[in-house]
């Protein structure tokens, strides 16, 4: 299908309807002194919710969006939206970055200018890329998703096709954290001929062979099983319920924009590294853009059914199988798990690891030139 230009431009019936929405919410109690113990805290949400009503100014964030060159094209019936900027340089590598939820294409704005002209930013113009941040399939402003099985494997599989047949590229790197982090090493695996390497900032999709004949667990190894096993208990509520009914949640996320941003917010002032206080590493602004994305394409029902579809398709190794491209690996300090450099080693080909001084999940967002940086120094090697 033809790549067409797209730009952003939500309705301002929408907007009323949302303005409605705010000024009309039905709040919650809560147990006194609470703070965030059972979820997002009232008095935050209620704040927060004040200036997304009286300051917030979408125009203004829309056309800040669509500085970006954004496209629109159909693959294997997916209607898919993605930012394409052209890298200055004198042979700028593709890279293709994938976001996770509940991130958005939002996430890598701060890093797209970085990585595609780093003269500007004080780098090396050789070390430029033609940067591809597509919204995932049910994502932004992506078509919702209309069939089963869109897994990070079926994604792998659009982005080559996106990537090869759409944009010319036969050959690219690849990038992304969460549940990028998963079509990428997907994309390493599946696409191998494809792909120039991939640069991951978290290494849990892909589940190596521990079987007979297999090297047992270290210490290190058990310890990181126990951590995810403690923090699946204390936190890992949000996956369960997307991951067998997101269908029931959405009714509540897609009605109410206050129940929207509450199940979002949270989210980034637990996965990041802000000491409980998430405006230190966002701005208002920015939470916000990400919260309005998923508002005005209606997409978190879709969004979720991820965790749907990949708790249904466990990647699991067998013997002697591995992620044979290069890779590289970014651990920051509040994500949600740090696995060991040998536990990363069981599935991926590992030629580079860094483990940064500080950032959370939300990498791009959150620290953009700790990321870049990183991104810059692996492939700098495979041009």
């Amino acid at each position: 299908m033809p790549v067409t230009p797209f730009q952003i431009h939500v309705s301002d019936e929408v907007l009323a309807d949302l303005q409605h929405r705010l000024s009309h919410a039905r709040w919650p109690d809560e147990i006194p002194g609470a703070e965030w113990d059972y979820g997002s805290n009232l008095d935050y949400i209620k704040e927060l919710t004040e200036y997304w009503r009286t300051q917030y100014d979408w125009r203004a964030q829309e056309a800040s969006l669509n500085a970006f060159p954004h496209f629109k094209t159909t693959v294997d019936g997916q209607e898919t939206h993605f930012i394409h900027q052209r890298g200055r340089g004198e042979n700028p590598m593709p890279l293709i970055v994938t976001h996770g939820w509940p991130s958005t294409f939002f996430e890598m704005t701060k890093i797209i200018p970085r990585l595609t002209d780093p003269a500007a930013f004080g780098g090396d113009p050789a070390d430029s890329f033609d940067v591809v941040v597509p919204s995932m399939p049910g994502y932004g402003f992506s078509a919702q998703t209309r069939r089963r099985g869109v897994n990070t494997r079926h994604i792998a599989g659009l982005w080559t096709r996106l990537m090869t047949e759409e944009l010319g590229y036969d050959r690219f790197a690849a990038q992304g954290g969460d549940w990028g982090a998963g079509v990428t090493a997907r994309l390493g695996y599946h696409h191998a001929g494809n792909i120039i390497g991939i640069h991951v900032t978290s290494v849990t999709q892909a589940i190596a062979w521990q079987g007979e004949g297999s090297r047992p667990l270290d210490g290190e190894e058990k310890a990181l099983l126990e951590q995810r096993a403690q923090w699946q208990q204390a936190e890992g509520g949000y996956s369960h319920i997307q991951g067998t009914k997101p269908q029931t949640l959405s009714y509540g996320l897609n009605d109410s924009p206050v129940g929207l941003c509450a199940w979002i917010v949270e989210k980034f002032r637990t996965w990041s590294d802000c000491n409980g206080d998430v405006e230190s590493s966002y701005t208002r602004d920015e939470l916000l853009n990400t919260v309005m994305i998923y508002w005005v394409t209606q997409t978190i029902n879709s969004s979720t059914r991820l965790y749907y579809e990949n708790q249904r398709t466990p990647w699991n190794f067998g013997p002697g199988d591995r992620i044979s491209v290069p890779c590289a690996v970014a651990l920051f300090p509040g994500d949600l798990s740090r696995p060991p450099r040998q536990w990363a080693e069981r599935s991926y080909n590992v030629q580079r690891w860094t483990e940064m001084p500080r950032g959370g999940h939300f990498a791009a967002l959150e620290e953009p030139g700790l990321l870049v940086d990183d991104i810059r120094a692996f492939f700098r090697d495979y041009r």
